[in-house]
């Protein structure tokens, strides 16, 4: 991490990480939509134990980067929930149906 002097180095750095962020998402998306087309049946796209794998390895890396759990749970299960509409949304216009 840099060390910034001023506010405007630190908001250019903010946005830096915004961009690295947003590009990993997208990535992240791809993941997503090729899950969408793999995934037979739509009632697969929901898979409660993954799910809490996700969020509890990314509490703990939250935690061993210093941050706390109680700020990447919260984020982790919104862009979860976020994604699951996404792969839902692609799953029926790949596999034209409306729901299982």
């Amino acid at each position: 991490m840099q060390e910034c002097r001023t506010m405007a180095e630190v908001r250019a750095q903010i946005d830096r990480l915004d961009e690295q962020i947003v590009d990993l998402l997208a990535e992240r998306g791809g993941y997503v939509r090729q899950a969408a087309r793999i995934k037979a049946r739509r009632a697969q796209i929901i898979d409660p134990p993954r799910i809490e794998e996700v969020v509890a390895k990314a509490r703990a890396r939250g935690t061993r980067s210093g941050l706390p759990g109680e700020l990447i749970e919260p984020l982790y299960r919104l862009m979860i929930e976020r994604f699951i509409a996404l792969e839902t949304q692609e799953h029926d216009r790949l596999h034209d149906v409306a729901e299982d």
